[in-house]
């Protein structure tokens, strides 16, 4: 009864609260991911009443599978955007534009962290602390990007690139952290493990990229055999559920470690789906329309999932403005300089690198590896990352919208709020 009540508070606070936020021009995930924040246990949950709010932030990671299955859905929805007559367009200047922004992110945020490291002491920002935070700036949340770009019905040649471009900078941002982390390693425990920085990750992405596809053959095959929509709409779903539960799976071959991420999974099964199958186009659109409340649910939970105890610490909030700053930074030159390579549009350059600002998800996955492996100063890690998303996630989407609105991809009309027509 608590879980559902939960959810029911959840879904009602984030549809409220996107009214609230919507005269003020504001995406709709910013006012859930508001809303999240007002009922969770650092507002509304302080009273301790059930069915006020999220007394605990355990009742919040109780409800975890919702965020896995939503992420799952956005994956998903992402491999859409590599349907081969679009990449035939842009997908060298996605491909280009999505590798350079995340080294350069990562190299000038490991380059100004590790200045401060020789200014500040070992003591107050280790070095591997500098790199592991070089490496998870490099993530960019794929979720917000996406609920903007629908909610506003965004289109044009940015927003065909900012998809693929999001999509790929994950899968380069698992192997800049994976390597990344293995060095960090060596300086915390003085153990090197070529294996670990270089074989893990390599095996971790192609390993998910593999089952992802067969998930996906699998499932255009199996669609043949149905002929009502609602039924290939079900098995849709039963494929992406399955998809998630299969990359939580992690086993051993000798010394190599095989695990899956679930973004690659999901994001290769809609791909192979989107490319193969004649009717995907009618599907994907009908499977949109059905995660709508997954997607308030995520965001929701996703505010609520925000510790602003970080802010008692003054040296993670210090720590946390210069990642936050240099991150920016790396985001806008890496795309500017990037797409002035691949030869992109004026208004592309301009714009580009303020879509990429929004991080969450695959961040904080990164930081809890990281706490893991490296104890207390994985604790720091996980706290100057948690600050970094709170400013992301409620400043991110709005400069999102605004960059595709001075980009003309975003029509003003979609702002203007309905007017009855007048009965004479």
């Amino acid at each position: 009864m608590e879980t559902l009540l939960g959810i029911a508070v959840a879904l009602s606070a984030g549809l409220l609260m996107s009214r609230v936020v919507k005269p003020l021009k504001l995406p709709a995930v910013t006012g859930y991911l508001i809303a999240g924040i007002l009922i969770g246990p650092y507002c509304l949950g302080l009273l301790g009443i059930k069915g006020l709010g999220f007394t605990t932030t355990d009742e919040v990671s109780a409800m975890s599978i919702i965020n896995d299955v939503a992420l799952g859905f956005i994956a998903f929805a992402i491999g859409d955007e590599f349907r081969l007559s679009q990449l035939k367009k842009t997908g060298k200047q996605a491909t280009v534009i999505g590798i350079f922004q995340a080294v350069i992110t990562t190299l000038l945020v490991d380059g100004v962290l590790i200045g401060f490291h020789f200014i500040l002491g070992e003591d107050k920002l280790p070095l591997s602390t500098a790199i592991i935070l070089g490496a998870i700036a490099s993530a960019t949340a794929p979720a917000a990007t996406l609920m903007v770009v629908r909610q506003y019905k965004a289109k044009g040649k940015l927003t065909s690139l900012l998809l693929p471009i999001v999509a790929l900078d994950d899968a380069v941002g698992l192997i800049i952290f994976a390597v990344s982390l293995g060095v960090a390693k060596t300086l915390h425990n003085g153990e090197l493990s070529l294996i670990s920085v270089l074989v893990d990750p390599l095996v971790e992405i192609f390993a998910s990229l593999i089952l992802g596809a067969v998930i996906g053959y699998v499932l255009s095959f199996t669609e043949k055999f149905f002929r009502s929509n609602t039924k290939r709409q079900a098995l849709v779903i039963t494929s992406i559920f399955l998809a998630v539960a299969l990359a939580k799976l992690k086993f051993n071959i000798g010394a190599v470690a095989v695990g899956f991420s679930p973004l690659l999974v999901c994001m290769m099964l809609g791909t192979i789906f989107c490319n193969i199958c004649d009717f995907s186009p009618d599907l994907m659109e009908k499977t949109d329309k059905w995660t709508a409340p997954l997607f308030i649910l995520f965001f929701v939970l996703s505010g609520a999932e925000l510790e602003f105890s970080v802010f008692r610490d003054l040296a993670i909030v210090g720590i946390g403005a210069i990642y936050i700053i240099s991150r920016s930074a790396g985001k806008y030159l890496g795309a500017r300089i990037s797409s002035g390579f691949v030869k992109c549009e004026p208004h592309i350059k301009k714009y580009l690198g303020i879509t990429l600002l929004p991080q969450a998800g695959v961040a904080l996955g990164m930081s809890i590896t990281v706490m893991a492996e490296l104890g207390a100063e994985g604790l720091i890690i996980r706290n100057i990352v948690l600050f970094g998303v709170l400013i992301y996630e409620l400043f991110g989407p709005t400069l999102t919208k605004i960059a595709l609105t001075k980009a003309g991809e975003i029509s003003p009309k979609v702002d203007k709020p309905r007017v009855a027509p007048v009965k004479e």
